[in-house]
């Protein structure tokens, strides 16, 4: 199981400039050398077909950064397509890696769940988190250092990760996103739009009441300085992120200051996606340094992921080390779009404790 085996129709990748990242080995040690350092979490259902690319990358990050520091958490459920099946082979070939990892089977539907879709999916998310959640009696000691790596099922060579964990330390950031593409014409379009919010609290692109993406070309239209860093493929400060991987800092979910939740609705919150109201969260907590890093480039199948590494560039290409100018304050108001014909701008702390 590594990133470079070819037997299986997967991305490829290219060789990994290791010299950039060789201080993540030892990054962290001095706290204490054998707690977890490096958290790979996965949730994933339906995933097959991306399994061998995923999941080779992040076993070649693994044994690069020290499998004796890192602990993988693999989510799985409800998957028929054989997803299931081929985690439970792998069991051999993780023990044989020498590394913590735990794969929990669960039934739970965020389609059916009786709690709604995204306090749903709020909740397997934390699930892949339970190993450093507080309280729990089989969590694992982290550093004050620790890094989360959260993947979803997207294709993803092993430069992409220890690239957004690069820029996580370098940048001193809470957490740093990809970019994620959608291919719904000949054209790539950025994904995650509905979760992605500027430093402006604005969208990345305008969508209008009819929903049409005839704007997804022209990213942060309304933000020249965003822009402009965005065409240099340097990191910029945004209000939220996901966009397929994320690196997060550890230490707000060790603590309990934060975890994936549903919206308070019953208080007026705004209906939105758990990874925006995670970034919420932790803005309210003082943790505001999120940042993306758009020389990540990610798509959701080996096919597309292979096509948007040729239109946008591998990782090893835009490589930065330029810093972020932060925004200690949130943007005073956010776009909340729980559908496209229904977008309104809503205080950035609607719901919080004490505003109301």
């Amino acid at each position: 199981m590594n990133a470079s085996a070819n037997h299986l129709p997967r991305l490829e990748c290219p060789d990994t400039d290791l010299g950039r990242y060789e201080y993540l080995k030892d990054y962290g040690k001095e706290a204490d050398p054998w707690a977890v350092q490096y958290y790979f979490a996965l949730d994933l259902k339906q995933a097959l077909q991306v399994l061998p690319r995923l999941l080779g990358s992040v076993v070649d990050v693994v044994r690069f950064l020290g499998p004796e520091r890192c602990l993988l958490s693999i989510v799985e459920g409800n998957s028929d397509d054989g997803t299931p099946e081929v985690l439970d082979a792998l069991l051999g070939s993780l023990k044989d890696l020498n590394t913590t990892y735990r794969i929990t089977h669960t039934s739970v539907d965020p389609l059916i769940h009786p709690s709604g879709r995204i306090p749903t999916l709020a909740a397997l998310r934390q699930m892949a988190l339970s190993y450093i959640e507080p309280g729990n009696p089989q969590a694992f000691p982290t550093n004050p250092t620790s890094t989360i790596l959260f993947l979803n099922d997207v294709a993803i060579c092993p430069e992409d990760i220890l690239e957004l964990l690069y820029q996580r330390i370098a940048l001193n950031a809470t957490v740093t996103c990809a970019m994620d593409w959608t291919y719904v014409g000949r054209d790539p379009t950025f994904y995650d739009v509905w979760v992605a919010r500027t430093i402006a609290g604005d969208s990345f692109f305008e969508i209008p009441p009819d929903g049409n993406w005839d704007s997804a070309w022209n990213l942060f239209w309304n933000e020249p300085g965003t822009q402009e860093r965005y065409n240099d493929r340097k990191p910029f400060q945004v209000f939220s992120c996901w966009n397929g991987a994320v690196a997060i800092a550890a230490e707000p979910v060790v603590k309990g200051e934060v975890k994936f939740r549903g919206p308070r609705e019953e208080e007026g919150e705004c209906m939105q996606g758990e990874p925006q109201l995670f970034c919420k969260d932790l803005w309210w907590k003082g943790y505001g340094r999120i940042a993306v890093v758009p020389g990540v480039s990610l798509e959701y199948s080996d096919d597309r992921g292979r096509q948007i590494k040729k239109a946008k560039g591998y990782t090893s290409r835009w490589r930065s080390d330029e810093g972020i100018e932060w925004r200690a304050e949130p943007p005073e108001k956010v776009k909340c779009m729980p559908s496209y014909e229904n977008q309104y701008w809503e205080a950035w702390n609607k719901s919080q404790p004490g505003v109301g």
